[in-house]
This record gives C-alpha cells, structure tokens and sequence, in this order.
C-alpha cells in the first residue's frame, strides 16, 4: 500500500514538473515574441512626433512647383502621404502637371520583386505613363526614357544603410538629370533608424559597386535629401556632373528620432524590411549574406535570426551572449528557410533545418549593430573554423577586404572598429555642412 502511494505520489510530482516546464516554455515564448515586436511601430511608450514628409508638404502646397510640368516619378510603394495616397495618384488627381513617367527601383515600382529579382516595364494604368526599371540590365535612365520629362522626381522610402540599393539608384537618376539639363527634385522623408548616428566602416573606393556607390561608413546618418545634397556637393557623379538639385524638406523632424517616434505609417521598404526592428538592425547584420550563415531570409524574420545546420544552437546563443554586445540578447532556436514567392528566392540552406539564435533588441539605443555583428563573425569562426566560409559578396557589403583579412589572419577585430571610429568622425565633420534638420 504504501509503494503505492509512493508511485501515485511520484506521478503527480511529475506531472507538476511537466506542467511547470510548459509554463515556463510558454512564459519564455511569449517574452521572446514580445521583445522581437517591441519596437515595431508603437508609439505608445513615448512621445510622438507630428511629421510631414516632403510629399505630404507639396502636396500642401497644391504642387505648384509643378505646374504645367511634365514630371518624370522615381518611386515604389513607399511613396505615400501621411494618409497613405501613393504620389502618382496625387500628381495626377492635382490637376497642376502631367505624370509623363514612372521609374522603380529595386523590388520593382510595387515593391513585389525579391532580393536581386528581376523586373521588367509596363504600362501604368491610372496616367498610361511608361514604368520602366531602374533594377537590372537598366540602372539608368536612358535620353529616351527622358525624352518627354520637363523634371524628375524621386521619393522614395530608405532605411540608412549604405547597401541598400535605392541610393545607388538615385545616384544614377541625379546623374541622367545632370547629363539631360533636366531639374532633380528629392521628396525628403526620415531615417528611420535616426540622423545622428553614424557607424562603420568608410568604402575603399577600389570596392565602388550598386551596394556600396560612395564613400560613406555603413551607417551614414543622413536622409535621403541630406544624402543627395552630399552627391552632389562632393562631386561623386559620374565625371564631375553636378545636378540641378532641390530637396523639398519636411516638417517637425528631428535628428534623434526613431522612426516609430513619428506619426508616420510603415511601409516596408522592401519585402524582407518588415519592420523597423529589422532596419534597426539591418546596418550590421546585413553582412550575414558574406558567410556561410541564413541570414534568415525566407522565414517570418530575416536578419533577426540567423544560423545554419553546423550551428549547436544552445552551445552559439551562451558564446554570443557572452559577448557582452550593448542593447541586445540572442535566444537559441531551429528554423527552416523556404522559398517565399516574391520575398525570398532560393534562400541559403533552403528546406534544410538551421540551428541558430533570434536576435532580441533590449534596448536599441545602446545597440551598434555593426560593432556587433563584426564580433559575432569573429567567434562564429572561432568556433567553427571548419564549417566557417566566406561568400563572394562579403568584401562589397563591408566596403574593403579588411574584414576579410583580418578574421583570416586571426587580427581581433576590435582594432578594425577602432579604425573606423576615427573614420566616421571626419565624415561627420565632413557631412555636418549638408545637414538639413537639427
């Protein structure tokens, strides 16, 4: 009798333990979820800011600066008013100038196209303008595709990273107005990851290519009107051409805001950009396309999770974390990256189980997402110096074969982000002269 209340004792006692571990499972999952999404545009943990973007402000304006102008568009889906009206939409309905062209960039004039996907030109059927590609085996526009532009306008939504494709696309279209004597106009709109911080390493010119077009840290803090002004002030166009540039400015934007801290919608960028945690974090973690790690893309969040079927997940989360890096925790997890049709195209160990951590942003404002992720790369190799492989791209994304270099070398890393430190001071002195908000 009493073996048998023992027993029954043990399984209750078991039981206890099961359902305690589901709890705490549960608890940790739900942490987890919470701290991935928390900087997802919310608004309600500080104060918002009233912001007009450079569209919303001509279109205040009744497009004056337009009338009777043909008027060429250099736009995607980002390219919307406070109250989500596309900027094709309000030029044509002004009434003020005739929509003669439409230009889109990578991820195509709808912002569908994967990664590197090609898009083709089509006919836009509100204004029967031309929508031609700027992505592509055409990276310019051509003196026909100009033929009947009186002036070019582009607004487009970037995310401040130098390799994000869609300031080498406006350094091409400033460089066509300029060769065509045809007025270039820059709708500005936010950084979303904010306009004072800058990090990461300066181009080596000898690295110039679509994903890195100027010489310019990673993290360039500038918006895209600043960035203009910056091209064209410093002579990087082609040939020494200067464009005829304006930037339409916006209104109640301030240099230490977060994107979220505005009043502004989201709109994803580009189909893995879909939130701004993952912008956040983007400048650093960008550069898990040069290794042989999933940088997550054709999962729910690429560039918050990474990994590959190598990694030991909890074994890679404990050395992480042990890294010490400011504002950030990594948690142990698996995924499984699939094709996704028009996010993410054959994605590196697609349909192959991954092991790898889940990047969670504790406090965004300590983060340095590339001082962090140079520190993840060095002890990925450390770690697996037999799995460890560099990809073609890595030396284009990091601006210089320096990174490169040095890990292989077994140089700690940390002298090269003291390098760039300096670096990035003299492109701030450098670049304080084109700043347009304070």
């Amino acid at each position: 009798m009493a073996s048998r209340k023992y027993f029954h004792f043990q399984i209750i006692r078991m039981r206890r333990k099961e359902m305690k571990a589901i709890l705490i499972r549960r608890v940790l999952i739900a942490w987890l979820v919470f701290s991935v999404i928390r900087w997802i545009p919310d608004t309600s943990f500080g104060q918002t800011y009233s912001v007009k973007t450079g569209l919303d402000v001509v279109s205040e304006l009744n497009f004056d600066m337009f009338k009777g102008k043909k008027v060429g568009i250099i736009c995607n889906h980002t390219a919307r008013d406070k109250n989500g009206n596309h900027i094709v939409d309000l030029f044509y309905h002004s009434n003020a100038c005739t929509v003669s062209a439409i230009f889109g960039p990578e991820h195509g004039y709808r912002g569908l196209a994967a990664d590197g996907g090609d898009v083709g030109n089509e006919i836009d059927s509100l204004t029967g303008a031309n929508i031609f590609s700027l992505y592509g085996t055409v990276n310019k526009p051509t003196k026909e595709m100009l033929k009947n532009v009186d002036v070019l306008v582009y607004d487009i939504q970037d995310v401040g990273a130098r390799f994000y494709t869609y300031t080498a696309t406006m350094t091409k279209c400033m460089e066509a107005a300029a060769e065509n004597g045809i007025p270039f106009v820059v709708l500005d709109r936010p950084n979303p990851i904010r306009g004072d911080r800058i990090e990461g390493p300066m181009l080596d010119p000898k690295f110039k290519s679509f994903v890195g077009p100027h010489p310019t840290p990673i993290r360039y803090g500038l918006t895209i009107g600043e960035f203009a002004w910056l091209i064209n002030g410093e002579s990087y166009l082609e040939n020494g051409l200067k464009a005829d540039l304006r930037v339409v400015t916006m209104k109640g934007w301030k240099r230490n805001l977060w994107y979220d801290q505005t009043d502004l919608p989201w709109v994803a960028p580009s189909p893995n950009m879909k939130f701004l945690t993952t912008a956040i974090a983007y400048p650093g973690f960008c550069l898990l396309e040069g290794i042989n790690l999933s940088e997550g893309r054709g999962t729910d969040s690429p560039f918050l999770k990474f990994g590959a079927p190598y990694i030991n997940a909890k074994t890679y989360a404990d050395s992480l974390n042990a890294l010490n890096c400011k504002g950030v925790l990594f948690e142990p997890i698996t995924f499984t990256p699939v094709s996704i049709p028009n996010v993410a195209a054959k994605p590196k160990y697609e349909n192959q189980l991954c092991n790898g951590v889940m990047l969670i942003i504790s406090d965004r404002d300590q983060f340095k997402p590339i001082q962090a992720m140079l520190l993840i790369i060095e002890k990925t190799k450390q770690m697996y110096p037999k799995d460890f492989a560099w990809r073609g791209s890595i030396d284009r994304l990091y601006g210089s074969d320096e990174l490169k270099l040095a890990i292989d070398s077994g140089k700690p890393v940390i002298e090269l982000i003291a390098k760039w430190k300096n670096e990035d001071k003299k492109f701030r002195s450098l670049s304080e002269k084109y700043l347009l908000y304070k």
